[in-house]
């Protein structure tokens, strides 16, 4: 049988979540624990800016498991799991010939094997097909070296080309689409296949450890297995969903410390327009004209520059850490327009290069607006 997925009963690999399909439903799995958390805290723990940060992060860190689980060391390792599910059942159906159980525990086993089988198969269809597209550049630099030797074929093929390169990507589509459909079949029959095989033990009773010990305690020990990867993740799934909501800067450094780093540079962060917040105090809540809810100002700090921004109370705050901004903390505003604490904004944009409210690229934009002046 497969092994267990977090985001459904009975997965076919314990170590490798396969598919888009799965990837949507873990992003989903991230975002639905955190609006959890935002109806059981109330709107004042975590309001709608900071639904939004977390959101925006748990995407984010889908998207980085995804590309770790297609790795190529979890990949050989899922598919040494598996296979070495297939040879043990392979073995113990070949050498207890002589045992006689009550129940049909070598069809339940031959079954586990099968469907071992056809996860291994779709692991590596899927882990080619992803490095097939993350490497079109090896095909665009042969087709340079042809236009060079042969003008005027490659001319001719022009026109050709862009239906050909549409007509095999819909192609790869529409197998990967199948196989995907194969593999939740798989899934789905996995998980019934594992209360067939538990029906069958507890049908079988004790007799089944005396007339056939070795089918008896084969069938016990893959059944713990989906048990074990089942509880184990879904509890990493928990602990993920909380993590991202409630401590969400744990979350950017655990990032950076083994993500790809893609984001912007420290240059590219030092740009950004740096403020100092200045929390106003009761006196002079009471001297100011503005509204009750006036949370402070924010200053540049640029020389003698001497502009200011005023905030409101609910916007007083860093929608990263879920702290209110204290008096004489530094702060970064985006081009965007939204400000977060120095250091939680720092740590996000090392890793991704995007505002983490409304994903405002802060490097491909500046870049585009300097080149437009």
């Amino acid at each position: 049988m497969e092994r267990t997925r977090p985001d459904t009963g009975v997965d076919s690999s314990p170590l490798l979540e396969s598919g888009t399909t799965n990837n949507e439903a873990r992003g989903s799995a991230y975002q639905s624990a955190a609006r959890f958390l935002r109806r059981a805290g109330g709107r004042r723990m975590m309001r709608e800016p900071s639904m939004m940060v977390r959101e925006n992060a748990a995407q984010q860190l889908e998207e980085r498991q995804s590309d770790w689980a297609y790795s190529k060391p979890v990949v050989m390792l899922d598919l040494l799991w598996n296979l070495s599910f297939v040879v043990v059942s392979v073995v113990i159906l070949t050498s207890t010939l002589e045992e006689r159980p009550t129940t049909p525990l070598r069809v339940w086993i031959a079954g586990y094997a099968l469907q071992c089988l056809l996860h291994m198969i779709y692991v590596a269809y899927e882990y080619t097909r992803r490095n097939r597209q993350r490497s079109p550049s090896v095909g665009s630099a042969g087709g340079s070296e042809s236009a060079s030797s042969a003008g005027e074929q490659v001319n001719s093929q022009v026109g050709r080309a862009p239906q050909e390169a549409e007509t095999g990507r819909q192609e790869t589509e529409e197998r990967s689409s199948i196989a995907k459909r194969l593999e939740s079949v798989n899934t789905m029959f996995s998980f019934f296949w594992w209360i067939v095989g538990f029906y069958w033990l507890l049908a079988g009773g004790k007799s089944l450890a005396e007339d056939a010990p070795r089918l008896y305690w084969l069938c016990i020990v893959f059944l713990a297995f989906d048990v074990f990867f089942v509880a184990f993740c879904a509890a990493v799934a928990c602990m993920i969903g909380i993590a991202v909501c409630c401590c969400l800067p744990c979350i950017i450094a655990i990032l950076y410390a083994v993500a790809n780093q893609d984001g912007a540079s420290e240059t590219e962060i030092n740009l950004l327009p740096k403020y100092r917040f200045c929390r106003i105090g009761p006196s002079e809540k009471n001297n100011s004209e503005k509204s009750p809810s006036y949370g402070g100002v924010m200053t540049l700090i640029c020389g003698e520059s001497t502009s200011e921004r005023v905030l409101g109370a609910e916007d007083a705050e860093c929608c990263i850490c879920l702290s209110a901004y204290e008096d004489g903390v530094e702060l970064y505003e985006l081009p965007c327009n939204h400000h977060f604490h120095c250091g939680c904004i720092a740590k996000w944009l090392r890793i991704n290069a995007t505002c983490p409210l409304c994903k405002y690229n802060v490097v491909k934009n500046d870049d585009n607006g300097s080149e437009d002046v």
